[in-house]
């Protein structure tokens, strides 16, 4: 008697463990090449940089091994930055394959992803000083003058905060979230982080609670983080908050090129207790508000869209 088999279909989650890998070997280079240079950290793991090769991430022009561009940085804390924000993203990933509720939003996350999730943003703070504020008419100019202040909604660990603070040493920072938890690992971090830390105030507040009346020259809301409800809620409240001709910056998430990405990003949004907005119907409602002088600002291919736009 024998046993007969049949030919079963190939297993596609080979490829996607595969990829996995891939995206950890990304990390890990990204993460060192913070601190050493590029072609060193490509030279000194060459089973890891045959994986970004053949994935595609790295590339060869001769003798000369480099990282795809999208991936190449300035600067050592871009790349740290840039680390740090798909670490995040992996260990959220990790949470879910291993069954735990993402519905409650970030405050399910441990401590270690809340840092991550935190520091990744100072590169945003960056972009932002460097690239979208000299941009916008008028704001570098108010940015410079005593007392001049800047809101940070969903400040976490307050990393954007800081890089703000640093880089506009004449305004105060009034970073804002609803967790006191991440507040509580926000003190820590700007304990140890230098004079800037001192211009910073951090204060337990709902986003939607917001009551200031034309106090702020820039505020910053991350707007993926917020719940539609929320999101719907604070746009009114923070365009008030606002001084006439001030700039309200606005992060949002690009429309997804495929599918998968498209159902990947409503399973996040999802979990994390954000919302479905984009930068299209972001700009939408910020014209609906009255709002001018919109502006968009893409960073790495694929990766957030920063809309801003002016209250007249």
């Amino acid at each position: 008697m024998s046993l007969r088999t049949s030919p079963s279909a190939p297993d596609p989650s080979a490829t996607l463990e595969a990829a996995t890998w891939a995206l950890a070997a990304l990390i890990a280079t990204l993460d060192e090449a913070a601190t050493k240079p590029l072609a060193e950290v490509l030279a000194a793991d060459p089973q890891r940089t045959a994986v970004l090769e053949a994935a595609g991430l790295a590339q060869r022009d001769g003798d000369t091994l480099t990282l795809h561009p999208a991936y190449q940085y300035a600067d050592g804390p871009s790349y740290r930055s840039s680390a740090q924000a798909r670490l995040s993203s992996l260990r959220q990933a990790v949470a879910a394959a291993a069954g735990e509720s993402g519905t409650a939003g970030w405050a399910d996350h441990d401590d270690e992803v809340l840092r991550n999730q935190g520091r990744a943003s100072a590169g945003t703070g960056r972009a932002l000083a460097t690239k979208v504020v000299p941009a916008l008419p008028g704001l570098a100019a108010r940015l410079a003058e005593p007392g001049s202040r800047i809101l940070d909604v969903g400040t976490g660990i307050a990393a954007l905060a800081l890089a703000l603070a640093e880089a506009f040493p004449e305004a105060e920072v009034v970073g804002i979230d609803i967790m006191e938890r991440v507040l509580r690992l926000a003190r820590e971090e700007l304990a140890t982080a230098g004079p800037a830390a001192d211009r910073i105030t951090l204060r337990h507040m709902d986003v939607a609670a917001v009551s200031d009346q034309a106090v702020y020259d820039l505020i910053w809301l991350p707007a993926p983080f917020l719940s539609e409800p929320t999101l719907t809620q604070a746009l009114p409240r923070l365009i008030e908050a606002l001084k006439p001709g001030a700039w309200l910056v606005v992060g949002t998430n690009p429309a997804p090129a495929d599918g998968l990405r498209r159902a990947v990003a409503g399973w996040q949004s999802v979990r994390n207790g954000g919302n479905t907005y984009d930068a299209d119907r972001t700009t939408e409602a910020l014209t609906t508000y009255g709002l001018k002088d919109q502006q968009r600002f893409p960073t790495v291919p694929g990766g957030p869209v920063l809309v801003a736009a002016r209250r007249t």
